[in-house]
């Protein structure tokens, strides 16, 4: 009999949450990406613009690993006019060695959420300097609020600033996130006041030009940049290059989505340049931060592999809680093909 798991976003929120336990699974993906072979084909992107529409699918093959997983996220930026969320979005997770689907995780983009504020949490720690204590996050949204948490979670930290194109939703946010972590968030109007004596700055926005000047940032500071996740985005200037060790999550793709396009396409950066990926230097391949008063700069467009890796987390927390519905999804004798 062929069984499916169907998963809603309730069951999700459950049993996955944003822990160590998700941050050790996005990190063994990025070694994964480093050290396995790994399938991973390029972002299949659809744009619908005339609704600020955008759907990415991402997937990725990990060896090792029991399931591969398809994930369709959409992005409809009018949403909110109309009451409805601007993210969305489900994962199919495939049997690595038959090929049937095994679940159906209607997360509404949750896992998504969780994958990448795990990342974040990735990437500071492995590039961020170990005593790093404040942090400045360039966002009000829920991608904002979970990068922070993100963040205590691998940094000692204890203070933390909020900016965000709305003062409102950035004092909104660092009301609640003051009381949720239990250290004091201010909101802060003028993002370089924010930068200023940061040891992390996290950009979560969707902005289509640079609001993280270069010339703001000083020693010792590690920036990650999440919002470059196609081609028309931009968060950072292009000319923190200069001054920054730039780690990708996956080179061939900033090269055509993230920040690292940018800097190509103003000219700053080669077209062929070489650059470390995070996998690397989780897996000791390549270096990350040699000096504390080194600026690092990591730029996450968002990968397969945690897609895959968080989805298996998923379907292994449910076995294990027996959540979710079972679905026999085998034809029975006089279905109609």
């Amino acid at each position: 009999m062929s069984r499916m798991l169907v998963l809603t976003e309730a069951d999700l929120r459950r049993i996955v949450q944003l822990d160590d336990s998700a941050v050790a699974c996005v990190e063994e993906a990025f070694e994964a990406l480093a050290m396995r072979a790994v399938a991973m084909p390029p972002i299949l992107r659809l744009d619908i613009p005339e609704h600020r529409g955008e759907v990415d699918v991402k997937t990725a093959y990990v060896p090792g690993l029991a399931g591969f997983a398809i994930k369709a996220s959409p992005g409809f930026f009018n949403n909110p006019a109309l009451g409805l969320p601007s993210l969305n979005g489900l994962m199919i997770l495939f049997s690595a060695t038959t090929g049937l689907v095994e679940a159906l995780l209607l997360d509404n983009g949750y896992l998504t959420d969780v994958r990448t504020a795990a990342a974040g949490a990735v990437a500071a720690r492995h590039l961020s300097r170990s005593d790093a204590s404040v942090a400045a996050i360039f966002g009000a949204g829920a991608q904002a609020k979970l990068q922070l948490q993100a963040l205590t979670l691998v940094r000692p930290i204890r203070e933390a600033r909020i900016w965000a194109r709305d003062p409102d939703k950035a004092a909104i946010a660092a009301s609640e996130l003051s009381l949720s972590l239990g250290m004091p968030v201010t909101a802060v109007q003028d993002p370089r006041t924010a930068v200023r004596g940061a040891d992390i700055i996290v950009t979560t926005t969707p902005a289509e030009h640079p609001i993280l000047l270069a010339e703001w940032l000083e020693p010792g500071q590690h920036i990650t940049a999440m919002g470059s996740d196609s081609e028309h985005k931009n968060e950072i200037d292009p000319a923190l290059f200069a001054k920054a060790t730039y780690v990708a999550d996956r080179l061939t793709q900033t090269r055509r989505l993230g920040e690292l396009n940018h800097a190509i396409r103003a000219g700053l950066v080669a077209a062929d340049a070489s650059f470390a990926e995070l996998g690397e230097v989780i897996a000791g391949k390549a270096p990350g931060r040699t000096r504390a008063d080194e600026i690092t700069f990591a730029d996450l467009t968002g990968t397969g592999v945690q897609d895959t890796a968080i989805a298996n987390l998923a379907l292994a927390r449910a076995l294990k809680a027996a959540a979710g519905r079972a679905i026999d999804t085998k034809a029975q004798a006089g279905d109609v093909p």
